[in-house]
């Protein structure tokens, strides 16, 4: 051993000399703090770490140091200048979704950033906090910390990864590789199979993953006309909208889920910095925003716009919130396996395009005076990423890469019908993703692609997904880029998780090294009893909430899900019943603004019954346009949503094909449907009294 603590070179295999100089390592405050003599000796080593981390994310941070506390030695390298990635980032206002569900050395972060405000614990805290907590924790790992190093290439003999390269020519040897990245690069560079954007939901026997219409949050409240002349269509579209088809409900695409900053904002005149105007700012971006608040001020609404969580003293977490806000939808399609100088090029893009909506949205004539008056409120913190004027230095990855490995995380696993039995921590968030695209449709403007579904409990993540198929690398865990689809990556993609799988993951790699075996054959039971013994939390014992499920429906169904809606709809739960997830309802407001129009597939061309699951109560309008676009044409009728007709007079029950006179469906009508045909059944609010039930179309093949 050398006074580094690392192991020389074995197997006769030639590394580069790792530089370390004192003064840098002083400069940045988290790198291990040496000597001139012990950096000149360092130089001059040629040294193979146990563990080799790429990503100073918090996950990584938490990685070196479960490694140190095992008794090994690492090096961090952070492609960037900060360590702690979102945690230190500007994500003041973690989220969790049960903190009883967060172990180890998770735990312990939130608890040291408690100490700081008198506290045993603080999950909201100011992002200078962070970045002090982060420092001691990577200080007490020991490990080396390379920052602005970048991955150039990755070194393997057969399925082993022995080395990698950095830009600057830089080789680090390495037992054990971890990649912490929000990209995965290490992993991809490493040839482990990977994915990027949604997959269709029969791939994994999904409903919410693919193509998401009907999604109830984030939407335009009002309908906004998407050309830049209302009506004309010749005349282009409004900036920030695609032209593009958005694709089929449930089919899988390329887009991921729209990035933004986390700002820290104040409205304290001490520390308050006024929004800055960006060099590259463009009005004409927020064309559709000033033309939707304007059609909202119209309308009497007033449209959520951005969602501020305050945090100790006076200072916020500041979130995208509602249909045009900090998330900048469509533009990073490209990031995930983009080149360091494209994805510059992105996170600057989105850096002008969220300082402009903040700069527009404070001053622009044509933003509604109460609006403006608000939003000049606040401001950015003096005190705050104090070297890059107050802004967030870290864009929010949402999601990049994912892993496929021999476990895949998904729906089923967030909704415990699926319970994996190697766990190597506990997620408890919701299944959460964000907007993937912005598109038209008759001419209006929508968002696609939210969903946000909660999860009945905390549920295990297995140690198979953060390992590669054992074929293609045996000594590289991934802390971040787990193997998840889509939706189940919307749940734990969570920056306590993040820290736990970090901290699992060095665990293992230690365990490997010790038990001389690849990754996949760490024995489970011995992994399983260091984590527990190390206060990592594996199993729920608590209340698991009971989700309501939706009943099943013979014949063709398409459920609000799979709806595309305008207007202002709330989602709800409360009467049984109900189809699918869930119901829409209108909340008797906002009358002659709201439809849901449900796409009609059919395979075989023919008449069907069409019905509609309104779920009658007192509350409800008696007489909602329902208007339907079949083979023939197009014809509406009126519906009693109160007491809805099941059945007309005269008709029999062999007629309804599998209809049971007890559904208590409301009868449409008899139509021709083909499948070359466009066909769809709307719902409207216009000219109604009373609540508006959208729920779910069922077609039944005439008999």
């Amino acid at each position: 051993m050398n006074h580094w603590g690392m192991t020389s070179r074995h197997s006769g295999m030639s590394r580069r000399a790792i530089a370390c100089r004192p003064g840098r390592a002083m400069r940045t405050g988290l790198a291990l703090i040496v000597s001139a003599a012990t950096a000149v000796s360092a130089m001059a080593a040629e040294m193979t770490y146990d563990i080799v981390i790429y990503g100073g994310t918090s996950s990584g941070v938490v990685a070196a140091l479960q490694a140190k506390r095992m008794g090994r030695t690492s090096v961090i390298v952070e492609p960037g200048k900060y360590l702690g990635g979102l945690t230190t980032g500007g994500l003041g206002a973690t989220d969790i979704g049960n903190k009883a569900a967060i172990g180890g050395i998770a735990r312990e972060f939130y608890q040291r950033v408690g100490k700081h405000y008198g506290e045993p614990e603080a999950w909201k805290f100011e992002p200078h906090v962070a970045q002090a907590v982060m420092a001691d924790l990577a200080k007490e790992s020991g490990a080396l910390i390379l920052r602005e190093r970048r991955l150039r290439s990755v070194s393997k003999d057969g399925n082993r990864i022995t080395s990698i390269t950095l830009h600057d020519g830089t080789t680090l040897a390495g037992r054990m590789f971890i990649d912490a990245t929000y990209e995965g690069d290490l992993m991809a560079m490493a040839g482990v199979s990977y994915t990027v954007g949604r997959e269709a939901n029969a791939t994994y026997n999904e409903t919410l993953n693919g193509v998401q219409f009907g999604q109830r949050y984030h939407q335009f409240d009002v309908a906004v006309d998407a050309y830049r002349i209302p009506g004309d269509p010749t005349s282009g579209l409004l900036p920030r909208i695609s032209a593009d088809p958005p694709g089929e409900h449930g089919q899988g695409d390329h887009r991921v889920q729209a990035y933004c900053f986390r700002m820290c904002l104040t409205q304290r005149e001490d520390i308050r910095i006024p929004f800055p105007k960006p060099e590259g700012y463009d009005r004409d971006q927020y064309a559709l925003l000033a033309r939707y608040l304007q059609n909202a001020e119209k309308a009497g609404l007033k449209v959520p716009i951005l969602n501020h969580v305050m945090m100790p003293n006076g200072k916020t977490d500041t979130n995208n919130n509602g249909a045009f806000s900090t998330d900048n939808i469509g533009m990073n399609y490209e990031y995930p396996e983009a080149s360091w100088e494209k994805r510059q090029e992105i996170i600057r893009e989105h850096e002008v395009y969220q300082k402009g909506l903040m700069y527009f949205l404070a001053n622009d004539e044509s933003v509604p005076e109460r609006v403006r008056k608000e939003v000049a409120s606040w401001g950015l913190c003096k005190d705050e990423f104090t070297d890059n004027g107050g802004w967030p230095h870290q864009l929010y990855i949402r999601e990049a890469r994912r892993m496929v490995s021999d476990y895949v995380m998904t729906q089923h696993n967030c909704q415990l019908r699926e319970v994996a039995s190697d766990a190597v921590g506990l997620a408890a968030y919701g299944m959460d993703s964000h907007n993937c695209q912005r598109y038209v449709r008759d001419g209006i403007v929508l968002n696609e692609g939210d969903v946000q579904v909660w999860v009945p409990a905390p549920y295990p993540i297995s140690y198979r997904s953060i390992v590669p198929k054992a074929g293609e690398c045996e000594n590289l865990a991934v802390s971040v880029c787990v193997s998840a689809s889509h939706i189940a990556f919307g749940s734990i993609r969570m920056e306590p998780v993040f820290m736990i799988l970090g901290q699992s993951a060095a665990t293992a790699a230690v365990l490997a090294i010790e038990d001389k075996v690849p990754l996949q054959k760490v024995d489970y039971e011995k992994l399983r009893e260091r984590l527990l013994a190390d206060k990592q939390i594996l199993k729920w014992t608590g209340p698991i909430r009971k989700i309501a499920t939706g009943r099943q429906l013979p014949g063709i169904v398409v459920d609000d899900a799979q709806a595309q809606r305008t207007g202002s709809w709330s989602f709800a739960r409360t009467l049984e019943g109900f189809v699918g997830d869930g119901y829409l309802h209108d909340r008797g407001e906002g009358k002659g603004e709201s439809t849901v129009r449900f796409p009609i597939r059919v395979k075989e061309a023919g008449r069907y019954a069409v019905r509609l699951s309104v779920l009658p109560a007192s509350n409800r309008a008696t007489a909602v346009p329902v208007t339907v676009r079949h083979a023939g044409g197009t014809e509406t009728v009126k519906i009693n949503q109160k007491q809805p007709e099941t059945r007309p007079a005269g008709r029999s029950a062999a007629a309804d094909g599998e209809a049971d006179p007890t559904d208590q469906l409301a009868w449409v009508g008899e139509y021709e449907f083909r499948p070359d045909s466009e066909a769809w059944v709307e719902i409207s609010n216009a000219g109604t009294e009373g609540h508006v039930i959208a729920d779910a179309v069922q077609l039944l093949p005439l008999k």
